[in-house]
């Protein structure tokens, strides 16, 4: 057991004490270390103007990302590096190039959300994507502004990402990088206690399922993008935790025999490559989970664990025929998704029992995948209905058909009327207008803030037929460049 927190803050070791552990990040930096450079905005990691950049050891080396501070409970920063806005500038004052892209293009107007902006435009400076204008609207989606416009931003992140690091910030990262090198500790799994409050941190599955069933009614938490608006926004009291972000084997993204396995603790980016290399279009629907802060801490196991008849990737998941692997102690069982989820905030797992890692199998034709994400806002919103079909014709004939969604029903669902209506059908307009009616069968959608049933029950049919025309084209092209080839 241990009460003293550590990690580094700036270049600088910070050791704290006497926290209350669902403390944020943000708080602390504002409350306790009077760094007010963060601003809070919406609590609930949308906004962006918390945005920080944090960095952990991972195989000898430290690995950068943005996040959202106002969300980050402190002892998820244990044995990890925090760079804030406020350590930017250099020694005589210069500002970071970061920073003077910002000034140079008008880019801040009342500067609220200015200090988010730059630590997003600094994050981008570790990543080894071309800094395309597609790469840069990305990188900036997790940041509002309600007065400057993107323009001058986007022209912003143009000059930072083409300007050199300046030498200071080498030397902070140097600093930072032989500090967390000192972190590296015995490996055994560690206690954070303040008053009634217990945090636990594993670094192993094996020491996170010894923990979990000796204490059942712990919260799991991983990059609580969810966990957090708890605390923030329901002010629930969370006497115990289990943070499994550092349990590396549950972070594991491999392929193994024609399987894609993803630890339950891998953040969305560190799958989202090995998704769009599976199925390009479900890694288009992971670009769109979020913000880069939010993909940057939220897990793909986190979607699934926590049940939301919303959630973007069960749908996904579901038409792909994943299959679910849960761990209790030593034990370990596997399900088909699809049945984990049983009923609004229901799933079929056991007190002490987690989610381990959920395997894909890789499907033969990468294109056949295609999920619709239906919202009000392109990035960064919330679904109104997600819908993934995976359909296989074979001369013609529809042979296997996948079809699930999220936001139709209380849990996320397959369409089984329609997909009886369809197997061993002609793959034609007129089958797919047969099937149509079959939806009502499936689904009784209800009507809130987002959209209304009758909506919902409309755009899902819509999503069918334009599967279907999709498909259609994308065959209809195949065919003519066979020709063509024959032809040569």
């Amino acid at each position: 057991m241990t009460d003293r927190l550590t990690f580094v803050l700036n270049g600088k070791r910070e050791t704290v004490e006497n926290l209350p552990l669902t403390t944020t990040l943000l708080n602390y930096l504002r409350r306790h270390k009077r760094l007010t450079g963060s601003k809070e905005g919406c609590a609930e990691g949308d906004c962006g103007a918390c945005t920080v950049v944090v960095g952990e050891r991972i195989d000898g080396g430290v690995h950068y990302r943005p996040v959202n501070a106002c969300i980050q409970f402190m002892p998820m920063l244990h044995g990890r590096a925090v760079v804030t806005v406020d350590a930017l500038a250099g020694p005589d004052g210069a500002l970071h190039p970061a920073q003077r892209a910002i000034v140079d293009r008008h880019g801040s107007q009342c500067g609220f959300c200015t200090p988010g902006f730059v630590m997003s435009l600094y994050a981008m400076g570790f990543s080894r994507a071309p800094a395309d204008k597609f790469y840069i609207a990305d990188a900036l989606a997790g940041n509002l502004c309600r007065c400057t416009g993107y323009g001058p931003l986007i022209a912003a992140a143009e000059d930072a990402a083409v300007t050199a690091r300046p030498e200071w910030d080498k030397q902070r990262m140097a600093m930072e990088s032989a500090l967390l090198a000192e972190f590296a500790g015995s490996g055994a799994a560690l206690e954070f206690s303040c008053g009634e409050q217990k945090v636990f941190v594993p670094f192993n599955s094996d020491q996170l399922a010894a923990l979990y069933q000796e204490h059942a009614d712990a919260v799991l938490v991983a990059g609580a993008t969810d966990v957090g608006l708890w605390v923030t926004k329901q002010h629930r009291n969370l006497p115990k935790m289990i943070m499994i972000g550092n349990v590396r084997d549950l972070r594991d993204v491999r392929v193994d025999a024609g399987m894609l396995r993803i630890g339950a603790a891998a953040t969305y980016a560190d799958a989202s490559a090995a998704i769009a290399q599976a199925a390009p279009d479900f890694g288009e629907l992971v670009r769109r989970i979020g913000a880069t802060q939010v993909r940057a801490a939220g897990t793909i196991g986190g979607n699934i664990a926590n049940g939301s008849p919303i959630g973007d990737t069960p749908p996904a998941l579901i038409a792909l025929g994943a299959t679910l692997v849960l761990r209790k102690g030593e034990s370990r069982r596997r399900m088909p998704l699809e049945d984990f989820f049983l009923a609004y905030g229901k799933q079929d797992r056991q007190p002490g029992e987690f989610i381990e890692a959920v395997e894909i199998p890789l499907p033969d034709d990468p294109h056949r995948l295609r999920c619709y994400k239906i919202s009000k806002r392109f990035d960064q919103d919330i679904s109104a209905l997600c819908g993934c079909f995976n359909i296989t014709v074979a001369d013609g004939i529809v042979a296997d058909v996948r079809i699930a969604f999220g936001g139709m029903a209380a849990t996320p669902k397959r369409a089984s009327h329609v997909e009886a209506s369809l197997t061993g059908k002609p793959w034609r307009h007129e089958t797919i207008e047969a099937a149509l009616p079959a939806f009502e069968n499936d689904f009784t959608p209800l009507t809130d803030m987002r959209a209304s049933a009758a909506y919902r029950l409309q755009a899902a049919k819509n999503l069918l037929r334009k599967y279907f025309i999709e498909r259609s084209e994308t065959q209809t092209a195949t065919r003519l460049a066979g020709r063509a080839v024959e032809a040569l």
